[in-house]
């Protein structure tokens, strides 16, 4: 038996995170029984949703549990195997969340290979962020080519792949919006974006008529609130909304709107949500596509990299503030 450090939840959050909020525990780590593993981990998942399982308030199914280990994507090396279906050495994805060392039956791991990728690489373009927007725009958000697209928050972990697959499947226009003046450079230089908008130089809506003055078809939401309002308004007849995130749900004070939902009507428009989790029908598909542009260069993987278990926290609260370009990770080993 070896020890390991695990990141609990101390108490809820009622608006922005702290890092009282968190606490680092170091446990016992068992040897694996006749059908587990032991995995050391290398890389943790820092994602949106997270904040949402940590709301004051009722207690749901997802909810973490204070004094509990903080659940989420990892990726790690097996280290030692009691079952015949992984082996020492093997990479695993997982969800057993921010630790560095868990032992867990087998089949609760899914063996990948990167290849010449960093093993990280499961965590975003090629894990849930990823698949997320595939879904949103290829299954949720029904893309056609020629559409145009605008992606919000779209130098995150998701907003980043959708943007660089509406590009890459024939969109007739591409544009995004970010937190900083150098991540709105980033999508136009190096992501290929048409064009790129601060949010927090000013309202959403004209500064969206200016980078797509002939109006959208498709609106991938990372934000919510005065985004999704600004995009109601910039949909043509027909066009379509896939609500993959609602990050302004998290501030403090929420979002009153939108308050223009008559547009739905008049503009025939198609408003859904979707959660990633009920369309992993679609992960084959999206793992030969996705997996092929990332393999030619084609796809851009980017990440922000802390490193070392405690900072975490950390991350999860810089996220929340967007101080990552592409997804945000820690490196544990």
């Amino acid at each position: 038996m070896t020890t390991g450090r695990e990141i609990h939840l101390a108490s809820r959050a009622n608006g922005t995170p702290t890092l009282d909020n968190f606490s680092v525990v170091e446990v016992d780590v068992a040897d694996p029984t006749a059908g587990q593993v032991q995995v050391r981990n290398l890389f943790l998942s820092v994602d949106p949703y997270m904040r949402g399982r940590m709301n004051v308030g009722p207690i749901t199914p997802t909810s973490y549990q204070v004094g509990h280990v903080l659940n989420g994507g990892s990726v790690g090396e097996v280290i030692q195997s009691e079952s015949p279906t992984l082996a020492a050495g093997d990479i695993v994805l997982h969800n057993y969340g921010w630790r560095e060392w868990v032992t867990a039956d087998a089949a609760d791991f899914r063996k990948v290979d990167p290849g010449t990728l960093s093993p990280s690489v499961f965590l975003g373009a090629l894990g849930m962020p990823g698949l997320s927007a595939y879904v949103g725009l290829f299954d949720v958000g029904a893309f056609r080519e020629g559409d145009a697209v605008f992606v919000s928050g779209a130098a995150g972990g998701v907003g980043s792949v959708a943007g660089q697959l509406a590009r890459l499947s024939g969109a007739s226009r591409v544009v995004g919006s970010a937190g900083t003046a150098a991540k709105v450079a980033w999508l136009v230089d190096e992501l290929g974006f048409d064009a790129a908008f601060c949010y927090r130089d000013g309202p959403v809506a004209p500064q969206l008529q200016a980078v797509a003055p002939d109006g959208i078809d498709l609106y991938f939401d990372n934000v919510g609130g005065e985004h999704l309002e600004a995009a109601m308004g910039s949909l043509r007849l027909g066009g379509r909304a896939a609500l993959c995130g609602s990050m302004t749900w998290f501030e403090p004070t929420p979002p009153a709107g939108p308050r223009n939902m008559t547009a739905i009507i008049g503009q025939r428009l198609t408003i859904r949500g979707f959660i990633v989790g009920d369309h992993q029908d679609l992960r084959d598909e999206f793992e030969s596509k996705v997996g092929g542009w990332l393999a030619e260069g084609k796809l851009t993987f980017p990440e922000t990299v802390l490193e070392g278990l405690e900072l975490t926290p950390d991350a999860l609260i810089g996220m929340l503030r967007g101080d990552n370009t592409g997804k945000m990770l820690v490196r544990v080993g």
